[in-house]
């Protein structure tokens, strides 16, 4: 490999991995500490299917966002296949979503559909979301495409 061939090759790795960190945290709904969730335990909505808040001490980090867990237990079950656990539409708001918007989530409202874990803004929220799910979630995965990557501020 030549010289030119080279640097051009590093320049755009270096290039493409900046524009990776310029859009980490716009596709996920964290808090001004990264924390994803609201703190919630992201593998306790599957093992016991109710909200269980996590803890500082027990933590993983995943696409931008800190995660925190109730146990070691459930850390290390999360790090083992964080993707199984990861909310969909980056955490946002799954009715939101439908609508083309990206809305903070309280972590107390949500349910798992063909283990996936989907999270709404409120109860209230849910309870609308909860009239026609497969329809609610079919909509959202449409306009996902085109909002994942944009700050909630540009919708």
């Amino acid at each position: 490999m030549n010289f030119n061939t080279l640097v051009k090759t590093a320049t755009l790795a270096v290039t493409l991995g900046l524009s990776q960190l310029a859009l980490a945290g716009v596709d996920t709904e964290t808090d001004a500490n990264d924390v994803i969730l609201s703190g919630y335990d992201a593998v306790a909505y599957f093992t016991v299917n109710k909200a269980v808040e996590g803890s500082n001490e027990f933590t993983a980090a995943h696409k931008g966002a800190i995660y925190q867990f109730s146990s070691a237990e459930n850390r290390d079950a999360f790090k083992a296949n964080p993707n199984k656990y990861e909310p969909a539409y980056g955490g946002y708001c799954a009715f939101g979503s439908k609508f083309g918007k990206k809305f903070e989530v309280n972590g107390k409202a949500f349910e798992i559909v063909d283990g996936q874990l989907y999270v709404n803004k409120n109860e209230n929220v849910y309870e609308r979301w909860a009239e026609d799910i497969p329809a609610n979630i079919e909509e959202a995965d449409v306009k996902w495409k085109d909002i994942a990557y944009k700050a909630p501020s540009e919708l």
